[in-house]
């Protein structure tokens, strides 16, 4: 599972102009899931992002997660985090898993950051998508598992 983390001060998602999550500060963050990835990697990925220290502590350090914060999650399902451009410019989805394998672990990363006590919001699986974010700094980080 791939996962690109960017720190907002706002996000939301939207499917047909009707928004479908939003959240203030905290992290946006763009789920892609891999044929071979496995509820294990949904969970470790949760995990990742739920600790990952991306907001400054009182010295103005990346030392606080949005646990420690109390921020929250706008996750959103995208498959072309998986593309292979190796073979020339147009992307092959080839080692994206299909979407009834993909949906149930991307729910099982939400349903994991929830349990670790992270608010999470999203948007339609398998929906053409409109996402807004206000990058914080910015900051992008990407996490594979």
């Amino acid at each position: 599972m791939r996962a690109v983390c960017q720190r907002v001060t706002r996000a939301r998602v939207a499917v047909d102009g009707e928004v479908m999550g939003e959240i203030a500060a905290g992290l946006c963050v763009l789920v892609g899931v891999a044929r071979a990835d496995t509820a294990v990697e949904a969970e470790r990925l949760a995990a990742k992002v739920a600790r990952l220290r991306v907001f400054a502590d009182e010295a103005g350090r990346f030392d606080r997660s949005v646990l420690d914060l109390g921020g929250r999650v706008l996750a959103v399902s995208q498959f072309t985090l998986v593309a292979d451009t190796g073979k020339g410019n147009r992307p092959s989805f080839a080692d994206a898993a299909p979407p009834e394998e993909a949906e149930p672990l991307y729910e099982r990363f939400c349903e994991e950051l929830r349990r670790l006590g992270v608010h999470v919001e999203h948007g339609v699986f398998g929906a053409k998508m409109e996402v807004e974010l206000v990058n914080d700094g910015p900051v992008t980080i990407v996490l594979d598992v």
